[in-house]
């Protein structure tokens, strides 16, 4: 029951603040921290020389010095004019207190300990004001600050709690002094210590933005990319489920172009026939995980560079100029890379709509021996519509089908100030699939001879 007690949410909240306490001045408080130059990527420092931006990365360090060399100044004038004085006023009122804001570049916990515990000897030496005379006011509030900006608020507001009890305490020692300073230091350092509180929380508030920004767009990124290619692997499924059901069909035919097929060519194409019907069961089956639910199959065939004038003439009514140019022999080429290529023409003229109003376009469809070209180059924008912003999604869905057909692609700008992006797709070389298909329609062809011999013998008989 009394450990119980004892950990209630006051204990723990009194337990976290000691914690805090030690974690934040006591633990390795005179370790070694060199401060940090300052960044120079920003928007207007980036604008300046290199040397120059060299230059400006100590300015922290600079301040510091020059704020030493204020606590010098200060204590010099202040100091007794006696000889003897004189030379323990320069100690105890310039060089220690000069030496504890100098400190602050390297160990600034330990410089705000040092700088309390000299604030009573130079108050006795300097005479006056009590307990902080001018350079010690100084020094400490400047120990204050550089500290305040290198650790964290929590930190900061330890240390004028701790410097208020401390001026208190020296307050009360030997009575009531006229000429006590802690209410005018506790008022300026808390103001002090309340601005730079205020942008640290700011400067951290809008780190944790850009992170938040960094992680969404990642995150935005994979999400498209994930959603290109569920949109190519259903635009794909049509392409492929065709020519498996013309194997499973050819399969199931073959046999009966021949005249007395022996068992083992039966079976050989029964074979094929059943792994044909469950490859095309199994894609059906890994679609319907990757469709959405409000997915709809498309009732036409995909789309080929033969439907390619169509598109063009749509692209036309909306506004946009579009020249076509195709260069070599056209040719037949596989249904999936005359999708893929008829996507990527129908995107680019799609964002060339959208970020370049009133820009013309032109197509470049290149028919070579290794595969196909396509360029699609834009101007740019000429009207009076406001281009509109865009996430890069369709070049994310462009680069995701040509990297499925091992192809090459580039994107960017023109020096025209338009948009050009280029694409190459390898195919097979012709004489392959020829040659390929030239052997079966001779077997075909022989097949269909021997059927209608076979037939005519039996007229005959």
């Amino acid at each position: 029951m009394t450990e119980t007690k004892s950990r209630s949410p006051e204990y723990r909240a009194a337990a976290g603040a000691l914690g805090g306490l030690r974690q934040d001045l006591f633990r390795n408080a005179f370790a070694y921290r060199p401060l940090e130059r300052m960044r120079t990527d920003g928007p207007l420092l980036r604008q300046l020389p290199e040397r120059m931006r060299e230059r400006v990365a100590w300015t922290p360090h600079a301040l510091v010095g020059t704020a030493a060399l204020f606590v010098v100044f200060i204590g010099l004038v202040s100091a007794d004019s006696s000889a003897l004085r004189m030379a323990v006023g320069t100690v105890m009122l310039m060089l220690l207190p000069a030496m504890t804001v100098l400190m602050t570049l390297v160990r600034p916990v330990g410089a705000f300990w040092i700088s309390m515990a000299l604030t009573p000897f130079a108050a006795v030496v300097g005479g006056g004001y009590w307990p902080w005379v001018p350079s010690t006011f100084l020094s400490h509030l400047t120990v204050l600050v550089v500290v305040a900006a290198r650790t964290r608020p929590r930190t900061a507001a330890w240390m004028w709690g701790l410097t208020l009890a401390f001026g208190a305490v020296l307050d009360n020692l030997g009575g009531w002094h006229p000429s006590s300073t802690t209410s005018i230091f506790a008022v300026v350092s808390a103001f002090a210590l309340l601005v730079v509180a205020v942008v640290q929380i700011r400067r951290e508030a809008e780190r944790e933005v850009t992170v938040q920004r960094t992680v969404t767009a990642v995150e935005r990124d994979r999400r498209t990319l994930l959603e290109e290619r569920t949109t190519i692997a259903r635009e794909l499924h049509d392409v492929v489920a065709h020519h498996m059901s013309v194997v499973a069909i050819q399969a199931e035919a073959a046999p009966y172009r021949v005249e007395n097929p022996p068992p083992e060519l039966e079976q050989a194409f029964v074979t094929i026939r059943e792994n044909a019907v469950a490859a095309l069961t199994e894609l059906r089956r890994v679609l319907g995980v990757v469709r959405a639910e409000d997915y709809q199959a498309p009732d036409a065939p995909q789309p080929t560079l033969a439907q390619l004038d169509g598109l063009l003439a749509n692209v036309r009514e909306a506004g946009l100029e579009t020249e076509k140019t195709i260069i070599g022999a056209v040719r037949e080429l596989p249904q999936g890379v005359e999708l893929s290529a008829y996507r990527i023409i129908q995107e680019a003229l799609s964002n060339t709509l959208r970020h370049a109003p009133g820009a013309t376009a032109k197509v470049e469809i290149g028919y070579v021996l290794g595969g196909l070209g396509v360029r699609v180059v834009n101007g740019p924008p000429t009207g009076p519509v406001k281009p509109s912003p865009g996430a890069g999604h369709g070049i994310t869905g462009m680069r995701e089908r040509v990297a499925m057909l091992d192809g090459d692609m580039t994107a960017e700008p023109t020096a025209e100030g338009g948009y050009e992006i280029t694409v190459f797709i390898p195919v097979r070389p012709a004489r392959d699939t020829d040659s390929h298909e030239s052997h079966e329609s001779h077997k075909a062809q022989d097949s269909h001879k021997a059927q209608e011999s076979h037939k005519a013998q039996v007229e005959q008989v």
